[in-house]
């Protein structure tokens, strides 16, 4: 009986760990068309009807809610030019699944031709939608 409890533990745990990977997977896709300001690479991995807000924090000017539209983000992306490098270093992932669902918290840095910009964290929530996880909702906070 020992035996079956322990397969059992084992083989959980390696699923979820798979799910994990397969959603990190995800959002390493998205910043990989990110990056590459492929708008296309980066709708692979979202859902049609994906919401975006950012939360840019400053003492001076106070806190302030945006929303964009995924259409919008698309095309800012495709239209940052070629000569302005940047990146968005994610320093980890704290990833929580519940059956179709997944949240991913990732603190990350982001740079302008090699100088730090500001810093925050992205959550991302992310759907199954049959195989493939899709990212549904994109939160981020920034600050200097």
């Amino acid at each position: 009986m020992k035996i079956y409890i322990i397969v059992f533990f084992l083989l959980f745990g390696l699923s979820a760990n798979a799910q994990k990977k397969e959603v990190q997977q995800c959002i390493e896709s998205f910043f990989e068309g990110f990056h590459q300001r492929d708008s296309i690479k980066i709708k692979l991995v979202c859902s049609e009807k994906m919401i975006l807000q950012s939360i840019s924090e400053s003492t001076a000017k106070g806190n302030k809610l945006s929303n964009e539209t995924a259409n919008e983000f698309y095309k800012s992306i495709a239209s940052i030019p070629s000569t302005l490098k940047f990146q968005e270093k994610i320093l980890s992932y704290n990833i929580q699944i519940d059956g179709s669902m997944a949240h991913v918290w990732a603190p990350y840095e982001f740079y302008l031709n090699d100088k730090f910009s500001h810093s925050g964290v992205n959550t991302f929530t992310l759907f199954k939608e049959k195989d493939s996880w899709k990212i549904i909702y994109l939160i981020d906070t920034r600050r200097k």
